[in-house]
C-alpha cells in the first residue's frame, strides 16, 4: 500500500446531512490545512428522481447501507422541482447529475442540492459553465467534473496540445484517449480557474479496466484536485465486479482515489456493499460488522459448507462489531487460515468444533453449527462490549483436532485401515 496522495479537500452536504470530506492533505480553497479523509462510497439512485417517494425511500435504502453520498439524475425540469422535497427527507449528502442542459444545474443548486456534477463533454459553452460555476461559489457548492470514454469530445482548437500529449502517451496503449481525456481537462478547468473556482473533483471512467488504471494514474500526476473513481458501464454485477475491482483496487493500493462508485447493472445497493468490502479489504476504512472468511471449493469438504456460508453471512448481519468469523469445511488447512479469528468453526464428517479466541467451546453436530455458532458470537461481541475481552486481543493458536477422533470414527480405525489397504497390497503381489 502506497501513502495517499495528498489533495485539495471539498466538503459535500450540511449541518443537517453531516459533512462528507473528500481528498485532503492540501490546503483547502480557502487556505486552511488539511489531513486525508477516509475515502468515501457514492452510488446513485437508479428510478426516476420526479416520483419523489420512491427516490426518498431508494436514497434512505442506500444510505442505510453505507452509501456516504447519493447522486440523483436531473434531465427534466420536473426531477429539479422535486429535489427540495427529497432534500427535506433525506438526511444524507445529495449530488444533482447535470448532462444535458445548465438550466438543470442552476435549478439543482437553487433547489439546495450539496454539490452538482457536470459532463463536459455535453455541457462545454464557457458562459453556460461560467454561470453554473457562479451559483456554485455562491452557494459554496463544490463540482465535480467527469470526462468519461463515452462522453468527452475533440476541440479543434486543442490540436497542438493534443498533438504534444500524443507524442508523451504514444507507448501508451489508450494514449489517444489519454490525451483527449486530459486535453478535455485542462480546457475545461481553464474556466474554473479563470473564476477562481478550486472546489472540484474529477473522474475519468471508461469501461476498461486497464485505460482506467492508466487515465487516472497519469491524471493523479497533473492535477491536485480529489480523484472520483469508477469504470463507467462496467456491466452486470457478476463481471462488473472483477472489471471494478481491478482498476480501483491497484489505484487505491497505489495511493490514487478519494472517493469511489462501483457501478453495476443492479441494484446499486450491491455498489454500496462492493465498494466498501474493497475499502475494508484494503484497510481504507475501518470495517462495520462481521468479517467472515471460508474455505475455497475442496474435495475434503465433509458438510454442506457453502450453504452454511451462506447463512451465517445472512445472520451475521445482526453483529454490529467487526468480530472476524471463520468457516472451515475441514481441520487439515481450517487452523492456520483462521489464524487470527475471533470466532470459528472447523467441521468434519457431518460434525463441528467451535473456537473462540482459540479455545475450543463446543463439539456439536452438522445441524446446530449455525445456531451455536452464531450465539457464541453474540456472546463474544457482548464480552468485547463489557470490556471484558478485545477484538483481536490474543494470537490464535488452534491446536488442530483429530481428524479421526473428535470429528470422526477415531485414529484406531484409521490405522486398521492403513493396515488393511497395505494387506490388500500385500495379496495383490502374491
Amino acid at each position: 500500500m502506497h501513502p495517499r496522495r495528498p489533495t485539495r479537500p471539498i466538503f459535500v452536504g450540511n449541518d443537517r446531512t453531516g459533512i462528507v470530506q473528500i481528498g485532503g492533505g492540501l490546503p483547502d480553497s480557502a487556505g486552511r490545512e488539511s489531513t486525508p479523509a477516509p475515502v468515501s462510497v457514492q452510488t446513485m439512485t437508479a428510478g426516476y428522481t420526479h416520483e419523489i417517494d420512491k427516490c426518498v425511500a431508494e436514497i434512505h435504502k442506500l444510505h442505510a447501507a453505507g452509501a456516504d453520498i447519493v447522486r440523483v439524475a436531473v434531465p427534466e425540469r420536473k426531477d429539479t422541482e422535486a429535489l427540495p422535497e427529497i432534500l427535506n427527507q433525506t438526511s444524507v449528502p445529495i449530488v444533482a447529475d447535470v448532462h444535458f442542459h445548465f438550466k438543470r444545474a442552476l435549478e439543482a443548486v437553487e433547489a439546495g442540492v450539496h454539490k452538482i456534477r457536470l459532463n463536459p463533454g455535453n455541457i462545454n459553452d464557457r458562459v453556460q459553465v461560467i454561470d453554473v460555476i457562479n451559483a456554485c461559489k455562491d452557494a459554496k457548492l463544490p463540482i465535480r467534473v467527469g470526462v468519461n470514454e463515452g462522453s468527452i469530445i475533440e476541440r479543434k482548437d486543442k490540436q497542438k496540445r493534443l498533438k504534444e500529449l500524443g507524442a508523451v502517451f504514444s507507448e501508451t496503449k489508450y494514449g489517444y484517449m489519454l490525451a483527449i481525456m486530459i486535453t478535455k481537462l485542462e480546457e475545461y478547468l481553464d474556466i474554473f480557474y479563470e473564476q477562481d473556482f478550486h472546489d472540484v473533483a474529477i473522474s475519468a471512467k471508461s469501461m476498461d479496466a486497464a485505460m482506467v488504471i492508466d487515465a487516472y494514474t497519469e491524471i493523479s500526476k497533473r492535477f491536485d484536485h480529489p480523484l472520483h473513481l469508477g469504470v463507467t458501464h462496467a456491466g452486470p454485477k457478476e463481471t462488473g465486479c472483477i472489471r471494478s475491482v481491478v482498476a480501483l483496487g491497484t489505484l487505491l493500493a497505489n495511493g490514487v482515489g478519494d472517493t469511489i462508485r462501483i457501478s453495476y447493472a443492479n441494484d446499486p445497493i450491491y455498489e454500496v456493499e462492493d465498494g466498501l468490502e474493497l475499502l475494508w479489504s484494503l484497510g481504507l476504512r475501518e470495517r462495520k460488522g462481521a468479517e467472515l472468511i471460508a474455505c475455497p471449493t475442496c474435495g475434503r469438504i465433509q458438510v454442506d459448507l457453502f450453504t452454511l456460508v451462506q447463512e451465517v453471512r445472512a445472520k451475521l448481519n445482526e453483529i454490529e462489531l467487526p468480530l472476524k468469523v471463520a468457516v472451515m469445511g475441514c481441520v487439515v488447512n481450517g487452523p492456520g487460515e483462521a489464524e487470527g479469528a475471533d470466532v470459528a468453526v472447523f467441521a468434519g464428517n457431518k460434525r463441528g468444533i467451535i473456537y473462540v479466541q482459540g479455545e475450543k467451546v463446543a463439539n456439536i453436530p452438522e445441524e446446530e453449527i449455525l445456531d451455536r455458532l452464531l450465539a457464541e458470537c453474540r456472546a463474544f461481541e457482548a464480552r468485547v462490549r463489557s470490556g471484558e475481552v478485545k477484538l483481536g486481543e490474543k494470537k490464535v493458536d488452534i491446536v488442530p483436532p483429530d481428524p479421526e477422533g473428535e470429528l470422526g470414527s477415531g485414529w484406531e480405525k484409521m490405522a486398521a485401515e492403513r493396515i488393511k489397504g497395505a494387506a490388500q497390497v500385500t495379496v495383490g503381489r502374491t
